[in-house]
């Protein structure tokens, strides 16, 4: 029997501080946290590692909008950072809109009743940012 390899796609809920990771296997699209990035002058280097160790396939971006649909500060800092992924990955970099994802992943955590940090806060909610993605590129699936 020959070693399967998996290819998956990752996805990111970017902060200042944090990036929550999720990862779905194209085999099996079902998506879950994988890790949460704390060192803001890593996080390039941290993610191309994950790319390689994960073997990804593309990345997805979860890009940040004010309340109205609207850029702010923070979807410049976002876009700005994924042209850098873009400039040193090798796969593509794709981008998803994560309105209230945060939101809703903590309100999910909390309806669970166990103690959470936000780095599983972002971590959960990069899980949905690869749900929404997944759910609108079916291509992506391959058994």
């Amino acid at each position: 029997m020959t070693d399967a390899i998996y290819e998956t796609l990752l996805a990111l809920d970017v902060g200042e501080q944090r990036i929550g990771v999720a990862r779905a296997r194209l085999d099996a699209l079902f998506p879950q946290p994988l890790t949460t990035l704390e060192n803001p002058e890593r996080f390039v280097e941290d993610i191309a590692a994950l790319c390689e160790a994960e073997k990804a396939a593309a990345i997805v971006v979860g890009l940040p909008r004010g309340l109205s649909g609207q850029d702010t500060a923070q979807t410049a800092a976002v876009q700005e950072f994924g042209k850098r992924l873009e400039s040193v990955l090798a796969i593509p970099v794709y981008w998803n809109d994560e309105a209230v994802t945060s939101v809703a992943a903590e309100t999910e955590l909390r309806g669970r009743g166990k103690p959470y940090t936000k780095a599983d806060i972002d971590a959960l909610a990069a899980v949905y940012i690869l749900e929404d993605f997944l759910s609108e590129h079916p291509e992506y699936f391959h058994a």
